[in-house]
């Protein structure tokens, strides 16, 4: 799932957990991704493209074993409940901050081709329903209903709901393979990828979070 649904799921999480600060919320539910990044930076792991992008099925995340895998999002989000609760002695921060993580994955499933693993020495089976491959549009619809379903459950403003829109629209070109976008210049460019992908994140987190 994009960056600004990932991001407006935090809101759902601050709805339940009220007294938690949203942007540690924020910041939770992209703390997989924000890893992701920086092992794609390190080259620890890889991104490879068809020779032309059209649409975000043309993206394939062909190594993301520590980032992503179901095994690793698990532990971190248990992990970070137990440290934050125990250590700490911040319940509710800790199981926010655990759901918030754990979130990433659920959604990642739903949306990613089969790309991500069991565990990070497990390289296959690989999992993900490909939506963003067999179903682009639908894909699309469904992440801009969630957006909007989450920000309704959050209670949020206009001005919330308006960046939550416009950030989806802004990812329409790569759902379709006929509107032209950004993609078109990512063909065998896995970094630029990265960095458009980390400014989304912090772009997402700082706006959902000064809105919300």
């Amino acid at each position: 799932m994009f960056a600004i649904n990932h991001a407006a799921t935090a809101l759902i999480i601050k709805r339940i957990f009220n007294g938690v600060p949203i942007i540690w919320i924020l910041i939770s539910v992209q703390f997989m991704e924000l890893v992701w990044v920086l092992l794609n930076y390190l080259g620890i792991e890889t991104i490879k493209t068809n020779e032309r992008v059209k649409y975000v099925g043309d993206i394939h995340l062909q190594h993301m074993p520590y980032s992503h895998s179901v095994a690793s999002m698990a532990g971190v989000a248990v992990l970070s409940w137990l440290i934050i609760d125990k250590v700490f002695d911040r319940p509710q921060f800790g199981l926010a901050f655990g759901i918030g993580v754990a979130s990433h994955p659920i959604l990642d499933l739903i949306t990613h081709d089969r790309d991500i693993t069991i565990a990070p020495l497990i390289d296959k089976p690989k999992c993900g329903l490909g939506l963003y491959v067999i179903l682009p549009i639908p894909a699309f619809m469904l992440e801009m209903g969630y957006g909007i379903l989450c920000w309704w459950i959050y209670g949020g403003g206009p001005a919330l709901l308006a960046i939550i829109v416009v950030f989806n629209l802004a990812n329409l070109s790569m759902f379709s393979r006929t509107i032209s976008g950004m993609e078109r210049m990512m063909a065998n460019r896995p970094l630029l990828i990265t960095t458009v992908v980390f400014v989304q994140i912090v772009a997402t987190l700082i706006l959902v979070g000064l809105f919300s």
